[in-house]
């Protein structure tokens, strides 16, 4: 039979399992949330075993539910810091999200293993059968950063038979025994599984790390929610406004936010190419210092009995090698596109990186003024995932923008300031006015940030 909804939201993954979250707080309508997947989260069905979250859980989620515990780590490589949610934490998190809340509203309907055809109705995958959809307001695109994953992606080399490769989700299994490890790539997926071995007992001269690019990185410790990390996380930044407002060149922004303590990288003897926000303790970056043999001659192109074919040359290894693909790319280059749009919307990154606010703001203000998508698009120019510092620039750039127009509007202002998913604003706004050496840092903040502001437009001139 036909249904009726009100939003229909193709993909359930975490940008849409927010923008539901948020519509059945904000308004009376009704939502239809359809996914390829058997069950809510998105990629988060097929992470790798020991995946956790880069920043601290607090960010993460929905508006309404809260997933960080607000503890802090007593060992291992985030010692000292919050906890940080993962990956078994974080489905039984969003499955319990849509057990009792989406689901129990009354409001929500679910429709796993299924897609959204070109013409609007939704197929199940299983059966091949066909529902058509009176769509009464709009469609909501949660998909368009779908990403890849080590578990489902194809790969992008060739694998000689006698070779063993496998994706990070098999490394716990399949460490047992092994003599050797090469680890393919150099994103957050790698880096996880590196430090994986060696907190594990794996001797740094046992694993062999394939680096194509290397990456700057984010110190997890300028990115701490809570009071107790009021002083050094607001001083960070800080610094990292007047970095932005001193610089005159990517290379020069990025050499002052390592300068600065914000920014880390493997080697001190290699610049960075890439920039993807990924972010690591100093512990972790200590331990993946530590690997014994760092191969950068490109991405992988075939992997034979003796070794590795790359870009830039051949590698030996050992024939008893173990190697561990992490080659799947989060990033999505897509196209920035309107996110209001007539009928539909395209849920998109609005903020570096919070993906999950943002689609929580654009559920806000849908509910606010569904039929006003100018003004709403005031609000919510989007961005694209950075790849490189120059990305990192534009991002930043349009992310000032969409700050300074929210400031503006008292509604979306009260809004992102309570914001559990924000988390910086919600501090900010506890300070008792009397605290006068935390008030200070806020004015310092203030005046740092309008002098970003100000040579952003100047700093936007000098990428290529």
């Amino acid at each position: 039979m036909p249904i009726e909804t009100d939003y229909l939201i193709i993909g359930a993954g975490v940008s849409g399992l927010a923008f539901a979250d948020e519509m059945l707080t904000s308004s009376d309508a009704h939502i239809t949330l359809v996914d390829k997947r058997h069950a809510p989260g998105g990629h988060w069905n097929d992470a790798y075993p020991f995946v956790r979250l880069h920043q601290p859980s607090s960010f993460y989620g929905v508006q309404s539910r809260e997933l960080s515990d607000f503890q802090i780590d007593e060992s291992g490589p985030n010692k000292g810091f919050m906890t940080l949610a993962d990956g078994p934490q974080i489905v039984h998190y969003l499955h319990g999200l849509m057990r009792e809340r989406l689901l129990a509203s009354g409001r929500v309907r679910y429709v796993p293993l299924s897609e959204v055809t070109d013409d609007g109705a939704i197929r199940s995958l299983l059966s091949g059968e066909r529902t058509e959809v009176d769509v009464r307001r709009k469609i909501v695109d949660a998909s368009y950063y779908t990403n890849s994953v080590p578990q489902t992606h194809v790969r992008k080399f060739a694998v000689a038979d006698s070779v063993d490769c496998i994706p990070p989700n098999d490394l716990p299994r399949r460490a047992v025994g092994a003599a050797h490890f090469c680890v393919l790539g150099a994103g957050k997926t790698a880096m996880d599984a590196c430090v994986w071995l060696l907190v594990n007992g794996v001797t740094p001269d046992r694993v062999t790390w394939v680096i194509p690019r290397d990456s700057w990185l984010v110190n997890r410790a300028s990115t701490q929610p809570g009071s107790e990390f009021f002083e050094p996380v607001f001083e960070g930044f800080v610094a990292n406004r007047q970095a932005i407002a001193e610089a005159d060149s990517a290379q020069d922004l990025a050499h002052r936010m390592e300068a600065a303590n914000l920014w880390l990288r493997l080697d001190p003897e290699v610049e960075p190419a890439m920039f993807h926000a990924a972010t690591v303790s100093e512990t972790e970056l200590q331990l993946l210092q530590s690997v014994g043999r760092k191969i950068r001659m490109g991405r992988v192109e075939e992997i034979t009995a003796k070794g590795l074919r790359l870009q830039q040359g051949e590698a030996e290894c050992p024939r008893e090698t173990l190697y561990v693909d992490c080659t799947a790319s989060a990033l999505v280059r897509k196209p920035a596109i309107p996110v209001f749009a007539g009928n539909r919307i395209t849920l998109q990154m609005l903020r570096i990186p919070l993906i999950p606010f943002s689609a929580a703001l654009i559920a806000f203000l849908e509910a606010a003024q569904p039929d006003d998508d100018a003004r709403k698009n005031r609000f919510t120019t989007p961005m694209q995932l950075p790849d490189t510092v120059d990305d990192f620039i534009r991002s930043t750039a349009i992310e000032y923008s969409n700050r300074l127009e929210a400031a503006r509007d008292p509604d979306v202002r009260a809004w992102t300031n309570s914001s559990r998913l924000e988390g910086y604003a919600r501090i900010a706004k506890q300070v008792a006015a009397d605290n006068a050496p935390r008030q200070a840092i806020l004015q310092r903040l203030k005046e740092a940030t309008m002098a970003a502001a100000s040579n952003l437009p100047r700093l936007l001139e000098t990428l290529g």
